[in-house]
């Protein structure tokens, strides 16, 4: 619970969310649900092979099946206005992008899209795929890093559209590569610093590519207008992304396009990407008919972006006494088929929870024959942390030392530098180490074999960004607030709470509603933990901006300046000389024969009023490993974090128990399960092994608040920080408990069973 009720009315309490009931009662509109006069569906045709060349297209036999409209291949986009394109990760071809949705000359993944039919039903659809006939000359796939990395391996993009950006792809001993951009992060000086070092560990971790893990598949509506505008509905994080990326794909104007988010069933980070949608807007147009396309599971696991498969060498130096000196990394992941990995976000995160002077972070960018990889809460930080946090578990035990108070010996602190650069505001370091060494749950002791205790910690930046916010003071005193922020964790509830403090109103009187393109101004994607920091301060300035136009409309009222009048949040009620008030409900009444109805606004960059906040956690897990079987079970989980200010204290518990169990499934069960020859062997729940609710006890969590300055209301980032600790916690809590130290994640039983043999040996 939070600890703040006394200071504020409604921040802190745990409201009912404005989504529930329409959710719970089956009421909701997912992207599926979603039903258009004369709707015709639509169905993906997709490679069965991870690396080939395309030799022709006959779809001429589909085109005959009664109830087909249109066929559309790689022919039927328009080519790219640019030949560049910039991305959060750097420039790239803006070729790939459209290569990406619909494969041109080569697939380069198994489920890799090749053309795409529409018909009246789904099931004429099905039937008309399998009557296009495609030509393919199977290629050599390259399925792992060390496969990518071999100096004989085959080249993925060998097309020329690479040499459109300057060093794109890093040359190898003067020969073409897959390694796409090399990254270098330095500090101090690090041949001083591993001199200076008593102790060096040296260590190389892998984890597997994993799936987000969302219940709803990916969907996209469209309707291509006869005036040349397109209306899109989809399950999305971001609609103002979703349109860029659409117009940049169909050449279309902004203004052409409008783009309509449903409700999402569940995103992660993975639905800031286009699949479907510009499909469907293509089949559309050809068809003359609205088009609606949505994935099966297998398609979702084959098909779209999951997290990178990861090899990290990690290098640490300290001195006998437990203090840090100098940290070497090599961190490797893998991007997909093209470039994009979230190798920067590992690289950023992984050494920032300590003070270490002297460091290096060298990070790969590496194309692979799978699907391109996109982000998954803290994009690349759970593979980097489980790295580090592994290897300070490994030096606590070699200097006898508590591994909290190693972490605590060495823990940053505000104003010192990061490894990318920039320097630590107010931060809740300290405050998470205290609160986690004095847990009842670190206190307690561990009496029975085969059970250990591991501890970890996890840092994210946190993000800021663009945002807008458009309230709507209503006569009755209610008001309707519209974002552009996609609700993926209740950001509904929390902005809405945010607005509700601000004027001292209710918050049952605020109908908290999400825009579309057309409706509010650009507003970045959910993602990244910005939501409640970014689109609340953009709630923020709306209602304030509306408690102005109340004291200026209020002045009027009573015929005085407005420097006499005064807005009263604690009470929502207007003062002025005299003795004069008036009350939110009585100036709401007021509006229609005062000068009109009232519309609080805000458009703005959060980074130009604020502060992000960064954030940092803390896992304890207690396992218990069969000798037997190599089976882990969970017995015991506890996460601290730092929240900044708990919102809604019930969400960021939800959304820290969230991350917890997502990180305990990649360093337990989750994994990609390929074939030699690119195939993917596990394209289902029933394969694709994620934890339910009776493999794990409850995730208890500490809400530690240490509010961030640079919010009105103290707001740091929840949501990515849960998700990193685990995997070292969990791999850390299984050699406390069998004594082997688990580098290759997850820890399935089979590898278990094979290292706990190597022990006895």
């Amino acid at each position: 619970m939070s600890s703040n009720n006394n200071e504020f009315a409604v921040i802190g309490t745990n409201p009912v969310r404005p989504d529930g009931v329409d959710k719970v009662t089956g009421h909701a509109i997912y992207g599926a649900d979603v039903k258009l006069q004369g709707m015709l569906h639509g169905k993906v045709l997709r490679s069965p092979h991870a690396h080939a060349l395309i030799k022709s297209i006959d779809f001429s036999k589909a085109l005959k099946l009664p109830g087909v409209h249109a066929v559309i291949t790689h022919d039927d986009f328009p080519e790219p206005s640019e030949k560049i394109m910039q991305t959060i990760r750097g420039a790239q071809p803006a070729a790939w992008d459209t290569e990406r949705i619909m494969a041109r000359r080569k697939v380069l993944f198994r489920g890799h899209p090749v053309a795409a039919i529409c018909a009246t039903d789904i099931h004429i659809a099905e039937d008309a795929i399998n009557l296009i006939e495609v030509e393919y000359e199977v290629l050599p796939a390259v399925t792992t890093i060390e496969d990518a990395l071999n100096p004989n391996a085959p080249i993925l993009h060998d097309d020329g559209l690479s040499e459109l950006v300057d060093g794109l792809f890093e040359e190898v001993e003067g020969q073409p590569s897959n390694i796409a951009r090399t990254m270098e992060l330095r500090m101090g000086d690090l041949d001083q610093g591993f001199a200076d070092a008593d102790i060096i560990i040296d260590r190389v971790y892998e984890t597997a590519m994993a799936h987000q893990g969302y219940i709803e598949p990916h969907n996209g509506t469209a309707i291509w207008n006869r005036d040349g505008k397109l209306t899109v509905w989809t399950s999305t994080q971001g609609a103002f992304g979703i349109r860029q990326n659409l117009a940049r794909t169909l050449n279309l104007s902004l203004g052409d396009l409008r783009v309509i988010p449903a409700e999402i069933g569940g995103g992660f980070g993975a639905k800031n990407v286009v699949y479907l949608e510009p499909i469907a807007a293509l089949l559309s147009k050809k068809s003359g008919r609205p088009v609606q396309l949505s994935m099966n599971r297998t398609e979702v696991l084959e098909a779209t972006g999951p997290t990178s498969g990861t090899r990290c060498f990690i290098k640490i130096g300290a001195k006998n006494d437990g203090e840090l000196v100098a940290a070497d990394l090599r961190l490797e992941y893998e991007a997909g088929a093209y470039p994009g990995s979230p190798v920067a976000g590992g690289a950023r995160c992984a050494l920032a929870t300590y003070d270490i002077p002297n460091q290096r972070i060298i990070g790969l960018d590496i194309v692979v024959n799978r699907p391109k990889v996109a982000a998954y809460r803290a994009p690349g930080a759970p593979a980097s942390g489980f790295g580090v946090e592994a290897v300070l578990d490994e030096l606590a035990r070699m200097i006898e030392v508590d591994p909290m108070k190693l972490r605590q010996k060495n823990g940053t602190s505000e104003g010192m530098p990061r490894s990318d650069g920039a320097v630590h505001g107010s931060i809740g370091v300290q405050e998470v180490i205290t609160a986690t060494m004095t847990h009842p749950h670190y206190l307690s002791e561990i009496t029975k074999p085969d059970i250990g205790r591991g501890v970890a910690m996890g840092f994210w930046q946190n993000g800021g960004g663009e945002s807008s916010a458009y309230a709507n003071l209503h006569e009755n005193g209610t008001v309707t607030l519209v974002t552009g922020s996609v609700d993926i964790g209740g950001q509904r509830a929390a902005l809405a709470m945010q607005f509700a403090e601000t004027l001292g109103i209710p918050y049952e009187d605020i109908n908290s509603l999400v825009g579309d393109t057309d409706t509010i101004g650009y507003t970045g994607n959910t993602g990244g933990s910005r939501t409640t920091f970014a689109t609340g301060w953009a709630v923020y300035q709306a209602a304030l901006d509306i408690r102005t136009q109340i004291e200026e409309r209020v002045a009027s009222i009573w015929e005085v300046d407005t420097v006499d009048v005064n807005y009263n949040a604690k009470d929502a009620t207007i003062y002025g000389p005299d003795n004069q008030k008036m009350t939110f409900k009585e100036i709401s009444r007021r509006l229609p024969t005062t000068g009109g109805m009232i519309q609080g606004q805000a458009d703005l960059v959060s980074t130009n009023v604020g502060k992000i906040g960064e954030c940092y956690g803390a896992h304890i897990a207690d396992v218990e490993v069969d000798r037997e079987t190599g089976k882990v079970t969970v017995l015991r989980y506890t996460a601290i974090q730092d929240v900044g200010r708990a919102i809604h204290p019930d969400y960021c518990e939800g959304q820290i128990q969230g991350g917890a169990v997502q990180g305990i499934g990649m360093a337990l069960n989750e994994e990609y399960v390929y074939s030699e020859n690119g195939e993917m062997l596990n394209s289902s729940f029933l394969d694709y092994r994620m934890p339910v609710s009776n493999d794990l006890p409850m995730i208890d969590t500490v809400m530690v608040e240490v509010p961030n300055p640079g919010h009105p209301y103290g707001v740091r980032g929840v949501g990515e920080v849960p998700i990193i600790p685990p995997l070292a916690a969990i791999a850390n809590a299984i050699f406390d408990a069998v004594g082997v130290r688990v580098q290759n994640l997850p820890a399935s039983p089979q590898v278990l069973l094979e290292e706990m043999e190597v022990i006895k040996d």
